[in-house]
């Protein structure tokens, strides 16, 4: 037996040497052997590499479905603050108004008593009912204006001034108001500003007797007018 192997090896070796197209065609059983030991251990490698990115797929859904639960629910809760912080306002609204109308009743009852009283005591009246009803503080601002910005000379400029949620309002309390008191109260904001390096959030007028054509003027100057008759 190990004669006849000898033998045959031989031979094939001989063949190898001497037939061209013999060896060419071992040659190329050999390297397509190859190849198709090289096809087979790739093959595992790409099923083995499709279900690691199945199983990372698999795994970014579920964390992709966790993130947009959190994000709905996130959502949701923005969505019940906004209304809650919207009712908040519309109660806030409505407490104002309520406490403006009150006002405009007591400015009117002072208003038809005005024959009786001087205007400091009216303002004082009014004063002590703004800090009743809104619960603002209001003080007396004063200060010496001595380019005349105000009243067009040096003068003592004054204005009640109230703090309000962190704004300052500017308050004008006359029993009467004609075109030149809505100007020169403009002008008092616009001195305040300057004096104190912040501009008023808000200018109001109280007042029981308004005229039309100052009641223009507060309309294109963003003043608030309470109380008028």
């Amino acid at each position: 037996m190990e004669a006849e192997l000898k033998e045959f090896k031989a031979k094939f070796l001989e063949l190898l040497k001497k037939d061209e197209e013999f060896r060419y065609a071992i040659a190329g059983l050999i390297g397509m052997e190859e190849i198709l030991k090289r096809l087979d251990k790739n093959e595992k490698q790409i099923i083995k590499l499709r279900k690691d990115m199945n199983k990372g797929f698999a795994r970014y859904d579920e964390e992709f479905k966790k993130l947009r639960e959190d994000m709905n629910a996130a959502f949701k809760r923005h969505d019940e603050e906004i209304v809650k912080i919207w009712s908040e306002l519309k109660s806030l609204r409505e407490d104002m108004m309520k406490g403006f109308e009150r006002l405009e009743r007591r400015v009117e009852a002072l208003g038809t008593r005005w024959g009786l009283m001087a205007e400091e005591s009216f303002r004082e009246g009014l004063k002590a009912v703004i800090e009743k009803e809104f619960g603002w503080k209001v003080e007396r601002w004063v200060k010496f204006d001595s380019e005349g910005l105000v009243f067009g000379k040096p003068a003592n400029v004054e204005v009640d001034v109230a703090m309000s949620d962190g704004k300052i309002i500017l308050i004008e309390i006359k029993s009467h108001v004609s075109e030149a008191d809505v100007l020169h109260f403009r002008d008092k904001a616009k001195f305040y500003e300057k004096v104190e390096g912040r501009k008023p959030d808000r200018l109001i007028i109280i007042s029981p007797y308004v005229k039309e054509s100052a009641l223009e003027l507060t309309k294109e100057h963003n003043i608030e007018v309470y109380g008028r008759v």
